[in-house]
C-alpha cells in the first residue's frame, strides 16, 4: 500500500478514531515495534496488565488487534501504521513473533484455499444447462406472479387514498413486503418497506410516497413484459426484483474497462450489529467512466481490498449489466498505485450524466456528483451548497457540517458526493492543487 500519513488516515472509520490514533503515536507506549516487507506489528501498552497485540498485513491492508474495540481498523492499528509512515526508524524488530506469523500463515492458507476452490469450480463439469434454464424460468414465473399481485395491491392503495394511511394500513404494507420476499422478489419488498417508512415524514411525504409507488408500478409494468425488453433493461429489472448476479457471472460476462481509476470518495455505514457496508466511487482517467464498488463486511471483519481516497491505481473493472452500468467489481489486481488524478468538473456535463442515467434506469438510488466552485452554507436549521447557479439541500451530520464550513471559510471549493434526487451528501473536498482538505469516512 501507499504508506503516507494521508493514506493511513483515509482508512480510519471515523474522525474520532483518527484523533485517538494520533494520541497513540508515541513509541514509548509501544514496547515492541517491528516490520518487514509483508507486515507491521507492535505491542501497545493500554490500561490492562498485558499490552495489546496489533498487526497489519500490508498486502490488504488487513488489521488484527487483541483490543476489544468494535471499530475496524481500531485506533491501535491506525497508530501503528502512522508510526511506520512517520517514524520508520523505531521499528527495530525484523523477525515476526509467532502471533504474527501464525496470523499471516492463516491468511495465506485461506487465500490458497479460496484459489483452489475457484480453480475447482472452473474445472468442474458444466451444470446441466436445461436444469439451470428450468430453475431460472421458475423463478421468473414466481417474480412475475408476485409483480401482478403487487400491481393489484398498488391500485387498492391509491383507491383508498394516502389520507387513509393509518397504522393499521401501514401494517398491511409490511405484510405485503413479506409476501414479496417469500415470492423470491425481496427487492420489491424492500421498496414497499421504504415507502411505508417515508409516510408522514417530512412536509413533502405525499409526493415522495407517490414517487416510490410510481416506481414500483413501473417495475411491475416492466416485469409483465420482460421478455420483450432489451437485455440491459431486463438486467435492471432483475436487480430491482432483488435477484443478484453471482460474482463469477459478472466477472465472466460483464463489460471490462481497463483504466487508471481515481478514488473520488468512500463511505462506510453500519447496517446492523454485524453488517458493515462500504461504497467506493471511482473515476476512470482515460474512459471518463464513473464506477461504484459496493462491499460488505460481516462480524467486524475488514474488507478484502483497500481503496484510499486521494490515490489512483491501474486496474480493470467488470461492470454489472444494465441500461446505465455504474456498479462494478475489481476484475484484476491493482497496480501502479499513486496520487489521485482528480477530474475536471463541469456542472452541465455532471447533471447531463445524471439525467441520462436516470432516463435509462429510473430505479437508480444514488448518483456520483462532482461540484466545482461549490459553496457550503447554512440554510435555516440545515445545510445547503451553491454551485453553478443551483442551490442544493445538503445532508451532513452537524459535527461534520461545521467542520466543512470552517474549512471552506466562505470560499468555494471542489466537492464530490452522492446525489439521491433530493439532497447532496458530500464525501470529499479537495483544493485546486489536488490536496484533500476534508473527508467524510462513515456514518
Amino acid at each position: 500500500m501507499l504508506l503516507t500519513t494521508e493514506a493511513v488516515l483515509a482508512l480510519a472509520p471515523d474522525a474520532a478514531s483518527a484523533k485517538a490514533a494520533h494520541g497513540l503515536v508515541r513509541p514509548a507506549q509501544w514496547p515492541l515495534l517491528g516490520a518487514d516487507e509483508a507486515a507491521v506489528w507492535g505491542e501497545c501498552q493500554g490500561s490492562g496488565s498485558k499490552p495489546y497485540q496489533t498487526q497489519v498485513d500490508l498486502s490488504g491492508p488487513a488489521f488484527r488487534c487483541s483490543c476489544p474495540s468494535r471499530k475496524f481498523p481500531c485506533k491501535h492499528g491506525l497508530a501503528l501504521l502512522l508510526m511506520r509512515a512517520q517514524q520508520a526508524a523505531v521499528f527495530t524488530a525484523t523477525e515476526a513473533p509467532a502471533w504474527v506469523s501464525e496470523w499471516l500463515g492463516s491468511r495465506a492458507d485461506k487465500a490458497e484455499k479460496q484459489a483452489e476452490k475457484q480453480a475447482a469450480k472452473a474445472a468442474a463439469p458444466p451444470a446441466d444447462p436445461e436444469a439451470a434454464d428450468k430453475r431460472e424460468a421458475q423463478r421468473w414465473q414466481r417474480i412475475g406472479t408476485a409483480a401482478s399481485d403487487l400491481q393489484r395491491w398498488l391500485a387498492d392503495q391509491l383507491a383508498r387514498g394516502l389520507g387513509a394511511l393509518d397504522d393499521e394500513a401501514l401494517a398491511n404494507w409490511q405484510t405485503q413486503a413479506r409476501r414479496l420476499v417469500d415470492a423470491q422478489a425481496p427487492g420489491l419488498g424492500q421498496r414497499v418497506l421504504a415507502a411505508a417508512q417515508g409516510v408522514r415524514r417530512g412536509a413533502d411525504w405525499p409526493e415522495q410516497t407517490l414517487q416510490r409507488l410510481g416506481l414500483l408500478q413501473l417495475a411491475c409494468e416492466g416485469l409483465s413484459r420482460r421478455e420483450q425488453l432489451p437485455a440491459p433493461l431486463q438486467a435492471d429489472l432483475r436487480t430491482v426484483a432483488g435477484w443478484p448476479l453471482e460474482r463469477s457471472e459478472v466477472l465472466d460476462q460483464g463489460e471490462r474497462v481497463l483504466d487508471r481509476w481515481t478514488v473520488l470518495g468512500s463511505l462506510t455505514e453500519e447496517r446492523d450489529d454485524k453488517l458493515t457496508e462500504r461504497r467506493v466511487w471511482l473515476q476512470g482517467e482515460r474512459s471518463g467512466r464513473r464506477a461504484w464498488l459496493l462491499d460488505h463486511a460481516f462480524g467486524g471483519r475488514g474488507f478484502e481490498q483497500s481503496w484510499l481516497v486521494g490515490t489512483s491505481t491501474e486496474t480493470a473493472l467488470a461492470f454489472f449489466p444494465g441500461a446505465a452500468p455504474l456498479r462494478a467489481l475489481p476484475a484484476e489486481p491493482t497496480s501502479d498505485t499513486g496520487p489521485a488524478r482528480w477530474p475536471e468538473a463541469a456542472a452541465a456535463s455532471e447533471w447531463q450524466a445524471i439525467a441520462k442515467r436516470f432516463a435509462a434506469n429510473p430505479w437508480v438510488n444514488l448518483h456520483p456528483l462532482v461540484l466545482a466552485d461549490a459553496l457550503p452554507l447554512r440554510q435555516g436549521d440545515g445545510m445547503a451548497v451553491v454551485g453553478a447557479g443551483r442551490l442544493l439541500p445538503m445532508t451532513l451530520p452537524d459535527t461534520e457540517a461545521w467542520t466543512l464550513l470552517a474549512i471552506a471559510g466562505g470560499r468555494p471549493l471542489r466537492l464530490m458526493g452522492e446525489w439521491d434526487g433530493r439532497s447532496f451528501a458530500p464525501l470529499t473536498a479537495w483544493s485546486a492543487d489536488g490536496t484533500i482538505i476534508w473527508l467524510r469516512r462513515s456514518t
